[in-house]
């Protein structure tokens, strides 16, 4: 059986670009906020170096993401659809989403993560800009600097979470991580998780046959 694309090659190496670097700040900012742990700034060669290139991945990070925020956001637009998919939420669990919810290109689970995402690494930016010395935070006053640690860790835990989810859930829908690796899924799959989705495919290899 034939294969079609899902994710192209432009978002594929925008997805694996913030895999690697995400894991990188991370661990250095678990090191930043556990002295104990400062071992885990290794990965950026010694503390130091963690401390100085921490608040530089942080923002390539988002400069990515916002990339792909501009080319995903028409996909994951919350629809009526979605809410058969979230009130069958139990059967979705057992591997029977394509019983309960028409689905397109993205599920209501996957458009949350979407939306959780890039609303917390913006809120990982504006305040990491606030709490960033020797660059900015001097031009801020202390009480707003202490206030902004706080949201900054908290939406960096929220984060990390949410990055363990999308992890588990790509493990847990066979060929998820293959189609994000490759680019293309079978049409079974596609069929199975994205009907809806699936079907507009077929509808538009369809118009371009002669």
């Amino acid at each position: 059986m034939s294969k079609i694309l899902r994710t192209k090659f432009i978002d594929r190496a925008c997805h694996w670009t913030v895999v690697t670097c995400f894991f990188l700040v991370a661990v250095s900012g678990v090191a930043l906020f556990f002295p104990s742990l400062q071992w885990l700034t290794q990965t950026f060669g010694t503390p130091q170096m963690g401390r100085i290139l921490h608040p530089f991945f942080g923002v390539f990070i988002f400069l990515i993401l916002m990339v792909m925020f501009v080319r995903f956001v028409h996909h994951n637009i919350p629809d009526k659809q979605d809410l058969p998919w979230i009130k069958g939420i139990v059967e979705v669990l057992k591997g029977n989403e394509h019983k309960v919810a028409d689905v397109g290109k993205y599920n209501a689970g996957q458009k949350m993560m979407f939306w959780t995402i890039m609303s917390m690494i913006t809120l990982l930016l504006t305040t990491g800009i606030v709490i960033w010395r020797p660059w900015f935070a001097h031009y801020f006053p202390i009480p707003l600097i202490r206030w902004c640690l706080l949201f900054h860790a908290t939406s960096a835990v929220v984060l990390i979470l949410a990055i363990l989810v999308h992890i588990y859930m790509a493990f847990w829908v066979k060929g998820s991580i293959t189609g994000m690796i490759e680019g293309k899924v079978s049409r079974r799959w596609a069929k199975k998780h994205h009907p809806r989705w699936y079907r507009e495919v077929e509808a538009a290899e369809k118009k371009q046959q002669p």
